[in-house]
This record gives C-alpha cells, sequence and structure tokens, in this order.
C-alpha cells in the first residue's frame, strides 16, 4: 500500500511497497499534488516556531533580525535565541529546521530531567511498577509500553500542560497491567 505523509521536519515522505517501479513514486506524487499541498499547509500552520514562543517549561523563542550571514542560535539563561539574516523569511523551512534543531535539545534536556522523577512519583504513588524509561521524540505518539515493561515517553511533552503529562505517564502505567484499550484497561 502506498503512503504519503508528513516527516517530523517537514519533508514529504512517500512509502511504498519494496519493488514497486520508480515511476511509481513519480505518478504517485504527480497524482496526489492538490493533497500534498493541503498537508504541507496544515503541516506548516501547526509546527513553524515564531517569535516569543514558549519552549518547553522553561525557554522563550526570540527571533532576531540581525547583521549576519548565516543562521546563528545559541541559548542564554532562559532564551533560545536565533539571529536571522536580515531578509530571510521566518517560516522558510531552512529556518524552521534550525530552530528544530535547537528546541529538540531544549526539549530533550527537560525532558531528561523532569521525566524520570516524574514517571518514579507517579509509580510509587499509585504502585505500579515498570522496567524502563526510555525518551523518544516520534510525530504520532505522547508514549508507549512495551510488554517488557518499558515505557517510552515523547520529549514533547514538555510542551503540554503538567496535568496532560501526567494524564499519558499514567495511561502509560496502566498498560504495564493490561496491555490493550478494554474495558479492563480504562477501569
Amino acid at each position: 500500500r502506498s503512503k504519503i505523509s508528513i516527516s517530523i521536519n517537514g519533508r514529504i515522505r512517500v512509502t511504498i511497497p519494496y519493488y514497486s517501479p520508480d515511476f511509481a513514486v513519480k505518478r504517485l506524487i504527480r497524482e496526489n499534488r492538490e493533497t500534498i499541498r493541503e498537508m504541507l499547509k496544515k503541516y506548516n500552520q501547526s509546527n513553524s516556531y515564531y517569535n516569543g514562543q514558549l519552549i518547553g517549561k522553561s525557554h522563550t523563542l526570540l527571533i532576531q533580525n540581525a547583521n549576519t550571514n548565516q543562521i546563528n542560535e545559541y541559548i542564554e539563561n532562559n532564551y533560545i535565541i536565533a539571529n536571522l539574516p536580515k531578509d530571510t523569511n521566518i517560516n522558510s523551512l531552512l529556518v524552521q529546521n534550525e530552530i528544530r534543531k535547537i528546541v529538540l535539545k531544549i526539549l530533550k534536556k527537560q525532558a531528561k530531567a523532569y521525566l524520570p522523577r516524574r514517571i518514579t512519583f507517579l509509580a510509587e504513588k499509585y504502585n505500579f511498577e515498570f522496567t524502563k524509561l526510555r525518551l523518544s521524540h516520534t510525530r504520532t505518539r505522547w508514549g508507549s509500553c512495551s510488554s517488557s515493561g518499558t515505557i517510552s515517553l515523547n520529549i514533547a511533552l514538555m510542551n503540554l500542560p503538567m496535568h496532560l503529562i501526567d494524564y499519558v505517564i499514567i495511561h502509560e502505567l496502566c498498560h504495564t497491567r493490561q496491555m490493550n484499550h478494554s474495558q479492563l484497561f480504562w477501569k
């Protein structure tokens, strides 16, 4: 089955059966141009970084035009500062991807500092056991739990309110007892 999607970094991803000829990819793209344009438009609207945006729990993104020839980002106190060349469009894929790299570093750092302590606290409070915590960054899942008791949590959780982070953690802890979404799980 063929599929078109947008990856985390905003690039178009085409999935086709392994032995499909190259022309099948070209035809799939040609026949779905409007759909691809809509997907990119929605992706850009919901995934674009902007000046003053709160990143995680403690950082603010500051975007400035500067006398520079290249994009320059750095962290100062609780600010992620992105200096852009004067005529650079903040919404360009290049700028968004450069900002995304430093944002992911911040989210990963915050997740490493917060999520292990929080999951341990909630597991003890509600009498759950898990084997291991793994941090990830996927586009489609907030968390998951393997049959071996390894819980994976998305670093993007750090962008959510605390009560929703707790909800996801408790949801995954419940999977250590019930590995599905049956009525028993919801009880």
